[in-house]
């Protein structure tokens, strides 16, 4: 049997009722490694899970990858592209594109009664992916499409509809300046709302055909393509893809394709997302701060503590390696019943705010009405892995005083 794990077993294990000057301060360790473990899985969960869900409503209204007409210069006002089969084709064939959908967008005003709002429209067709929006639906149904007639149906978000004063059946004129002044009535279908209201006081969605006709375009003329992936990661890579299907080519009219990711689109939103992680990083290595030095405070008080029993140790031979490995098997053990609590306590956490969004938040601060939460197990494992290691190699130093205990000095004095 290994000789160090024996030792830290019986004194690890040994009985609770033996009064122990030590035992105070490693259950503050202990209770130090737990509570930092905890938090951290809480931090990493709850960042995580907002950068997701603020990424997938950001794509929800844009996609992961948009191909417009180069002369289109960030506008919603936005020039004509023809789309062929072939480049449809093409771009099916990327790997991980997993939807290609047309659309057309027109800046206009709603106007009733009593108030008016500036608005997108944006025109789609039976290829549009509804998933996004049939998850945020609050009222009624999407807009019916078809390919035989267009319908004046919209969808629009409640943030829109309080603000005017619509609701679900009621019909609303638009207004869009152009040469000409054009108006059109649409008849609300649906009420959705992501919280997202950068976007909800912006868009409006209805048939593709009845953005066409404000633009004045064929029915063969799109504002653009949207690309939506099937792993985000992969987005740079798939983007890159997309560059050398449309790179260089022109559609019939001479047209230049003009390729943007969401984050090009959105950089301000993604810049912030991703300072979040610098949050999440300061609250890691704070917590094993703190955890590490109360377990090296730990440490330091047990190996004074057994200062006699070392010195006896040594008499016998043991080397100064194996004390210290006696001691630093203990400390394993303290800190394996600390990562068990703080697996236990920080995903209990995760896992009511998950299931039951006990904890809410303000939609229009946030973009989310309650505190996200997304269970990484790759990052949970990382977490616990790096703190149980970065919790043993600070006790390594703290372990070389043991090599200046002098089992003579011991003795002489005991």
């Amino acid at each position: 049997m290994n000789f160090e794990y024996f030792i830290a077993k019986r004194i690890h294990f040994e009985k609770k009722g033996k009064k122990n000057v030590s035992r105070p301060a490693v259950r503050i360790a202990t209770i130090a490694i737990a509570v930092g473990l905890a938090v951290m899985i809480v931090a990493v969960g709850v960042v995580i899970g907002f950068k997701k869900e603020i990424r997938n409503k950001t794509i929800g209204f844009g996609s992961h990858i948009q191909i417009s007409n180069f002369d289109t210069n960030n506008t919603y006002e936005m020039q004509p592209i023809k789309i062929n089969d072939t480049l449809m084709a093409n771009l099916e064939h990327i790997p991980n594109v997993k939807h290609i959908q047309r659309f057309v967008t027109k800046p206009g005003i709603i106007k009733t009664g009593t108030a008016f709002q500036g608005i997108i429209l944006k025109g789609v067709g039976t290829d549009y992916s509804w998933d996004f929006f049939k998850s945020n639906l609050l009222e009624g149904t999407i807009p019916e499409l078809n390919d035989s007639t267009p319908r004046n149906e919209a969808l629009i978000s409640k943030s829109i509809a309080d603000l005017l004063g619509l609701k679900l059946g009621d019909s609303f004129y638009t207004y869009f300046l152009q040469d000409q002044m054009r108006v059109r009535k649409l008849k609300i279908t649906g009420i959705y709302s992501t919280n997202f209201e950068e976007y909800d006081k912006m868009f409006v969605l209805t048939d593709i055909r009845t953005a066409q006709k404000l633009n004045g375009w064929e029915e063969d003329k799109y504002g653009g393509l949207e690309i939506l992936i099937s792993d985000f990661d992969k987005l740079e890579e798939v983007n890159s893809n997309v560059y050398d299907v449309c790179a260089n080519q022109f559609d019939q009219n001479g047209n230049g394709y003009y390729i943007q990711t969401i984050k090009q689109i959105n950089p301000q939103i993604f810049s912030w997302l991703d300072l979040l992680d610098m949050n999440v990083w300061v609250i890691l290595l704070l917590m094993l701060a703190v955890a590490g030095f109360n377990m090296i405070s730990g440490l330091l008080i047990l190996i004074l503590e057994k200062t006699n029993m070392i010195g006896i140790i040594k008499s016998y031979g043991a080397t100064n390696w194996s004390v210290r490995k006696i001691f630093l098997y203990q400390s394993i053990f303290l800190i394996g019943k600390a990562m068990i609590w703080g697996n236990i306590i920080g995903l209990g956490i995760c896992a009511l705010q998950y299931f039951f969004h006990i904890i809410p938040l303000d939609p229009e601060a946030y973009y989310v009405s309650t505190v996200p939460v997304t269970f990484n197990w790759l990052y949970i494992l990382l977490l616990n892995a790096g703190t149980f290691v970065a919790s043993v190699l600070m006790l390594v130093g703290p372990s070389y005083l043991i090599t200046k205990i002098l089992p003579a000095t011991i003795i002489r004095y005991e």
